[in-house]
C-alpha cells in the first residue's frame, strides 16, 4: 500500500510543504525512517534529528520545523496525525476470506455480511456477529453472546456466554471475557460458591489487550463504556464500571464493585480496592495502591519511588520508627510545654 504525501496530508487536514507526489509506502521514526517513509516530531527533545533524518517526510507542527526538512506535513498535531495515519498501513493479518472449513458454528447463530472467522473457531448457539467483524483462529464465542459490528478478535479470545461486545473493537489474544467473579460464602467448612448471574458489557470503539480478564457480575453487569482503553493483562472484577474513555496501563487489578469515572488514566501496576468511587478525569500513577474513593479530579500517587538500595534500606529502617518517633515527640512536646508554664509563671 502506498500514499502520496498530498493524500496523506488531506487524510489529516495538513499542509503541505515539498512535493505532494512523493510516494510514501511506510511510516518510521526519525532516527531509522528511509525515503519511502514518513515520520513525526511531536516530543521538541528530538528536534535535532530532523537535520539528520533519511526520512522522506516528516509530520511537524509548524511552518518552521517544515523548513528543517525536504518535504513536510504540516499539523497542529503531529502524533494524532500519526495515529491517524497509521489506520492506512496495517498490514492483512489472517491467510484466509470467509468461514474457514474448520470453524464450529451453531445452525441458530446470526453471521453478519462480510465476516471472517478463523480456523477451529467455536461459536455456540444464539450468538450474533455483526457485519464486517473479524473472528481469528481458536476463538470461542458461547451461548447469546454479542459481537458489535467491525469488531475484531485476534486468536483465542473466550467470551462466556452472554457477553455482549459493541461495534468497532477490538479485542487481543489470550482476553477472557466474563467468567465468573471470585465470589464465594464463608462456612465452617471452607467456601459456598456465589454463582455470578450477571455478564459483562462492553461498549463501542474499546481495545482489549492480550491476557486482560473482565469477570461477569454477581447479579448485574460488569459495564466498560464507550472508548475504553485497557492494556495487556489487566484484571476487572465482579460489578466493576469504567466510564468513557478511560486508559488502563498493563498489570492493573480493580477489585470487585469499584466505579471509575469518564477520562481518567491508571498507570500500570495499580492496585484499586473494591466498592469505591473514582470520579471524573483521575489520573493514578504507576504502582499505586488506592485504598478510598477519590472525590476530586487531579493526579494521585502513592508508594515509594526508586532510590539507590542502601538509602532506600535506611528510609525504610525509618519509616518502621515512625511510631516509636511520634510518640517520643509527644512526650518532648508535653515536657516543653510543661517548661514554658514554669517560665511564664515565675
Amino acid at each position: 500500500m502506498s500514499y502520496t504525501l498530498g493524500q496523506l496530508a488531506a487524510e489529516v487536514q495538513g499542509t503541505v510543504k515539498g512535493n505532494a507526489g512523493l510516494v510514501i509506502e511506510k511510516l518510521g521514526t526519525l532516527g531509522n525512517a528511509v525515503q519511502n517513509e514518513l515520520s513525526f516530531l511531536a516530543n521538541p527533545k528530538y528536534r535535532s534529528q530532523l537535520a539528520s533524518t533519511s526520512a522522506g517526510a516528516v509530520l511537524v507542527k509548524t511552518e518552521e520545523l517544515a523548513q528543517l526538512v525536504d518535504n513536510a506535513i504540516v499539523v497542529s498535531n503531529p502524533y494524532l496525525a500519526f495515529a491517524k495515519l497509521s489506520n492506512l498501513f496495517v498490514p492483512t493479518t489472517q491467510g484466509w476470506s470467509g468461514i474457514h472449513p474448520s470453524a464450529v458454528i451453531a445452525n441458530n447463530a446470526v453471521i453478519g455480511v462480510d465476516v471472517i472467522i478463523g480456523p477451529n473457531t467455536v461459536i455456540d448457539d444464539g450468538v450474533t456477529i455483526g457485519d464486517d467483524c473479524v473472528i481469528g483462529a481458536g476463538c470461542v464465542i458461547s451461548r447469546g453472546s454479542v459481537v458489535g459490528k467491525n469488531s475484531r478478535l485476534y486468536p483465542n479470545v473466550t467470551l462466556y456466554h452472554d457477553v455482549v461486545i459493541g461495534e468497532a473493537c477490538i479485542l487481543h489474544s489470550g482476553a477472557v471475557i466474563g467468567a465468573d467473579g471470585f465470589g464465594f460464602a464463608p462456612t465452617q467448612d471452607g467456601w459456598e460458591k456465589i454463582n455470578q448471574l450477571g455478564s459483562v458489557a462492553i461498549g463501542n470503539h474499546v481495545e482489549i489487550g492480550a491476557s486482560t480478564t473482565i469477570d461477569r457480575g454477581a447479579i448485574e453487569n460488569t459495564q466498560i463504556g464507550h472508548g475504553v482503553k485497557i492494556d495487556n493483562q489487566v484484571q476487572i472484577a465482579h460489578n466493576v464500571v469504567i466510564g468513557d474513555n478511560t486508559a488502563i496501563a498493563a498489570s492493573t487489578a480493580i477489585a470487585g464493585s469499584t466505579k471509575i469515572g469518564s477520562f481518567c488514566t491508571i498507570s500500570g501496576g495499580v492496585c484499586i480496592a473494591g466498592h469505591l468511587t473514582i470520579r471524573d478525569r483521575v489520573h493514578v500513577t504507576g504502582m499505586s495502591m488506592i485504598s478510598n474513593s477519590i472525590e476530586e479530579e487531579g493526579s494521585y500517587s502513592s508508594g515509594m519511588g526508586m532510590e539507590p538500595t542502601a538509602k532506600w534500606r535506611r528510609t525504610v529502617a525509618r519509616v518502621r520508627r515512625i511510631d516509636e518517633m511520634a510518640k517520643q515527640f509527644s512526650q518532648l512536646k508535653k515536657q516543653v510545654n510543661k517548661f514554658l508554664e514554669k517560665v511564664d509563671n515565675k
